[in-house]
């Protein structure tokens, strides 16, 4: 299986999305819509994550080269591949459903995030992250937006 490395994908998703900065945040590296600078940090739409939180340890990223992709997608698009998102967690636990997420190179709900639409999947092929480039769009589009409105 011919896996990208987290640089790679991060190289492609700043080169990709226009406006995009990536900023070390909470554990992860994370991708923001921002351009210009113009806000403190701007809108959120896509991380890779390559450690175990306290309360985000359900993919197993404690293991050697174990990484995971997320973004967070379009409800309909969301929708379209896992049905109404699950219901929110409660303090440290994970979304209920029959998802593995261990499991590398399978999109899943995020463990922790799928109730608000986000989705993941761990050590993507390039086949894979052509697969889901759609949802990876509709997520910066999803940020554009928002950070439009947020302009005056």
């Amino acid at each position: 299986m011919n896996e990208l490395t987290p640089a790679e994908i991060l190289n492609d998703l700043v080169t990709r999305y226009e406006g995009t900065i990536a900023v070390d945040a909470w554990g992860e590296t994370s991708l923001f819509y921002n351009p210009g600078h113009v806000l403190p940090r701007g809108v959120y739409f896509a991380t890779i994550k390559e450690k175990d939180g306290a309360n985000d340890s359900a993919s197993k990223l404690d293991r050697d080269g174990v990484f995971r992709l997320n973004a967070g997608t379009s409800k309909t698009l969301f929708m379209e591949r896992f049905g109404p998102p699950p219901r929110r967690p409660g303090k440290g636990g994970i979304v209920d459903g029959p998802w593995d997420f261990a499991q590398l190179n399978e999109l899943t709900p995020h463990p922790v995030y799928g109730w608000m639409g986000w989705v993941a999947v761990l050590n993507p092929t390039p086949e894979t992250l052509g697969e889901i480039r759609p949802l990876i769009n509709a997520a910066y589009e999803k940020a554009v937006s928002s950070f439009r409105k947020r302009m005056p």
